[in-house]
């Protein structure tokens, strides 16, 4: 069974920085995009970066400049550094990649649990 596991959110004040970290485990053939996403409180849900298996990235315009996306091909596992952080960071960030299990012919959709991010002033 296939499982996203984050980590590295936190409390951090206005101009801080934090690295959040998603690892995938379980029966796994191939990862292709992966990508962060985030929903602040009495907001929809948006995506805030993306990251191709061979590198290529994309950001939500608020982000750029400020966040970078990484992954680790070998370590199953994608990275959101965040810098310069604004309290409109504020909210839970959600890790998701698109899978193709071991058994199946298709990618499917995974998400990790959500970790929070909180941003004070």
């Amino acid at each position: 069974q296939v499982q996203l596991v984050e980590s590295g959110g936190g409390l951090v004040q206005a101009g801080g920085s934090l690295r959040l970290s998603c690892a995938a485990s379980g029966s796994i053939f191939r990862i292709d995009v992966m990508g962060w996403y985030r929903q602040a409180p009495g907001k929809q849900r948006e995506l805030v970066a993306t990251i191709t298996s061979s590198g290529s990235t994309n950001y939500v315009d608020s982000a750029k400049g400020r966040f970078s996306i990484s992954r680790d091909n070998d370590k199953k596992a994608v990275y959101l550094q965040m810098s310069t952080l604004k309290p409109e960071d504020t909210a839970v960030y959600y890790c998701n990649a698109r899978i193709l299990g071991q058994l199946k012919t298709t990618y499917l959709d995974y998400w990790g649990q959500g970790t929070q991010v909180t941003v004070s002033s």
